[in-house]
């Protein structure tokens, strides 16, 4: 009989849990897929006693996932913990040190660690597995590294925080705030522990780092990652886009040009009719740009149980059946140090500002733009009873740089109240 792959699962939470279930309901067709046994030896998580819905009596149990990392009787560490410091990274550590391949869900270290982490596991001629990290269910991360691997890839853009989608789609389809539906999250427990990871835009930048790093065969650089949160759109930003023909999107978007490697995460316009726009609820969707396959579309569940665990275990799998690529998709020594561009590549943008009711104020604002080099495509201004009268202003195409310029300008006469809200159109 064909030896067992043995794992050991560090982390017993919804994922965790998740691939126990896989492993016991599927046994004999994980079997027949891979010709070997897939098995758990043992498991880690900090407290033994908590109710997990399963029982676990039948695995070893280590209260130090380190200690899980070393055994002996495990082959692959399978790290579900999250955090990119403290016991997930020194349980991954530890792991390639003794000859262990790795799977893990865990976006943030590997966004931040990842080219340190890739280089010790090339150099113990071990791998690490991540597809459950980005875009839960969808196998992003293997159409990257193999489906498309004869491709230049030209873009990669997504939606990829299905808490951000839930609360912009919920905006149109529920006439509620912003507020209304953090506060509504929070309650069916879609955000994290620290809110902002999802809402400022974190949880998805570490997503985009890695899709870039694969995309352009570059060092993963989260830092180089502009993050942008929804906090500030209101339902007057979700009429107007409507309006428009668009509607808004937490949008993450990596391309390379002479300028250097793009990465942003930030509300943006895409058109309504397009598959990013008519994307709805938690859902999450990657598009992904080449020279000989134009334009791929990936859509599918973004969390949860079930799709986070089905991607833990299509690596486990690959593992099971010999396949070893590395982390990034080519070995870490060749990935380069990408400069990050300094300012995007043009487009249209859309300004939302307040405009207090003084003589000549309208004037004053399609001067500054035009100072600063912003050419105004459309302008919209609502009738109000209030002193300050909403502006719209859809701009011609202009790099970032030249718009928070003018919006400095903006920000500092006497007719604008409060910062103007400034959304990229991106054209999909």
């Amino acid at each position: 009989m064909t030896e067992p792959l043995r794992l050991g699962i560090a982390g017993l939470g919804t994922v965790g849990i998740g691939v126990v279930k896989i492993i016991r309901r599927h046994a004999a067709l994980l079997e027949a897929r891979t010709g070997r046994p897939v098995v758990i030896s043992a498991v880690s998580a900090r407290d033994a006693s908590k109710d997990r819905g399963i029982s676990l009596s039948g695995y070893a149990w280590e209260t130090d996932p380190v200690a899980l990392a070393v055994r002996d009787d495990v082959d692959v560490f399978v790290e579900l913990m999250g955090g990119h410091e403290g016991a997930a990274k020194a349980a991954t550590e530890a792991a390639l040190a003794a000859g262990k391949d790795v799977v893990t869900a865990n976006k943030a270290l590997l966004a931040i660690h990842g080219q340190a982490l890739a280089e010790q596991a090339e150099a113990a001629g071990r791998v690490i597995r991540f597809e459950a990290a980005v875009a839960g269910g969808i196998p992003v991360i293997k159409s990257l590294t193999e489906g498309l691997a004869g491709n230049e890839i030209t873009r990669v853009m997504g939606v990829m925080n299905g808490t951000c989608n839930y609360i912009l789609t919920q905006m149109q389809a529920t006439e509620q705030g912003y507020n209304a539906l953090f506060e509504e999250c929070g309650r069916l427990g879609y955000l994290e522990a620290d809110p902002n990871l999802d809402v400022g835009g974190i949880d998805a930048g570490h997503k985009l780092a890695l899709l870039a790093s694969i995309a352009f065969g570059t060092k993963p650089d989260f830092d180089s990652v502009q993050l942008e949160g929804i906090q500030r759109i209101q339902l007057a930003d979700i009429h107007a886009a409507a309006d428009m023909g668009y509607r808004i999107k937490l949008l993450g978007v990596a391309q390379r040009s002479a300028r250097g490697l793009e990465q942003r995460m930030s509300p943006c316009l895409v058109p309504a009719d397009s598959p990013l726009g008519q994307l709805e609820g938690g859902t999450n969707m990657v598009v992904i740009e080449g020279d000989s396959i134009e334009q791929v579309v990936l859509r599918g569940p973004g969390a949860g149980e079930g799709p986070t665990a089905s991607a833990v275990m299509g690596d486990v799998l690959d593992l099971a059946r010999g396949l070893r690529i590395s982390t990034f998709g080519q070995p870490a020594g060749t990935l380069q140090e990408a400069p990050a561009a300094q300012t995007g590549l043009p487009a249209p943008f859309y300004l939302r500002m307040g405009l207090l009711d003084k003589p000549g104020a309208l004037a004053k604002v399609a001067a500054i733009l035009g100072e600063a080099g912003v050419s105004i495509d459309r302008m919209r201004q609502y009738g109000h009873s209030e002193p300050v009268a909403p502006v719209l202003i859809v701009t011609h195409k202009c790099t970032r740089a030249t718009l928070d310029a003018a919006l400095d300008g903006l920000s500092a006469t006497d007719v604008v109240d409060g910062t103007p809200v400034a959304l990229r159109i991106e054209e999909v």
